[in-house]
């Protein structure tokens, strides 16, 4: 069986990066190893998705081209589909931890969903399928 297993995010910092997944969004911080030279191999993953989806490997920039990818890692477009089970516990609590949606939940044929940033202003989309 393939399934996808890792998806990187590039991020200034690691514990910033760390602190918005787990503090903000509920990600479980699956592993952070110390590599050497400064490089960890940090791993985080919504905790309903350790067994079934991809999770995030956490990569700090370094070269100037890859710092000019954080926050624009797929040029502007949603590049992260969230799933959720419940989408207005979610929201709610995101909302009130300093999430910013930029859009008020609207349903479509495939789910109830609205559009949030990560850390760097980046737009995911938080979804719970129809």
């Amino acid at each position: 069986m393939n399934r996808l297993g890792l998806v990187t995010f590039v991020a200034r910092e690691y514990d910033e990066a760390i602190g918005f997944f787990v503090g903000k969004l509920d990600f479980e911080l699956v592993e952070d190893t110390d590599m050497g030279d400064g490089k960890r191999w940090v791993v985080v993953a919504p905790t309903s998705g350790l067994d079934s989806g991809a999770s995030l490997l956490i990569a700090r920039a370094v070269t100037e081209a890859e710092k000019a990818s954080v926050g624009n890692q797929a040029g502007g477009r949603v590049a992260f589909f969230l799933n959720t089970d419940n989408f207005d516990r979610d929201y709610t609590n995101w909302s009130a931890r300093g999430v910013k949606f930029r859009e008020q939940p609207r349903h479509e044929v495939y789910g109830t969903v609205a559009v949030f940033e990560d850390l760097y202003g980046a737009p995911w989309d938080l979804i719970q399928p129809a």
